[in-house]
């Protein structure tokens, strides 16, 4: 399973650099190849809304299916331990899952909006030159 959460790790980055990439100022001439290269990638990172619904189930069916330690009697400190990792894990787990979310939504709306600029950018052009 740790193979799923650093593909996902690795989608997140990869939607953080474009979005960042996106809003830096100063990148003028390489913006519209910039913004072809993310409209063109938008479809295929849309993978990551059902794989991050799969990954929050897993976490759900395994706090759901997870032994208790409510009482210090029922469990040895061994698995006091592991059952604080596991939630620990599920804790990470779920903020990855969201900022993941996040940044598609992010880079989605950044999108959009550099390509309406540079549409309503034409306008004018278009307009002062009538």
């Amino acid at each position: 399973m740790a193979l799923e959460w650093v593909v996902l790790g690795y989608a997140a980055a990869a939607e953080a650099v474009m979005v960042l990439l996106l809003t830096i100022p100063g990148l003028g001439p390489l913006r519209k190849g910039l913004v072809a290269v993310i409209r063109n990638l938008l479809k295929p990172f849309l993978s990551i809304v059902p794989f991050c619904l799969f990954l929050f189930m897993d976490i759900y069916w395994k706090y759901e299916t997870r032994p208790t330690c409510d009482s210090s009697d029922s469990c040895t400190p061994t698995e006091h331990l592991r059952h604080q990792k596991s939630v620990m894990k599920s804790q990470r787990n779920m903020l990855l899952i969201v900022t993941a979310l996040v940044f598609y939504w992010l880079l989605f709306s950044v999108t959009q909006l550099v390509v309406k600029i540079d549409q309503l950018n034409g306008r004018v052009e278009k307009l002062k030159n009538n």
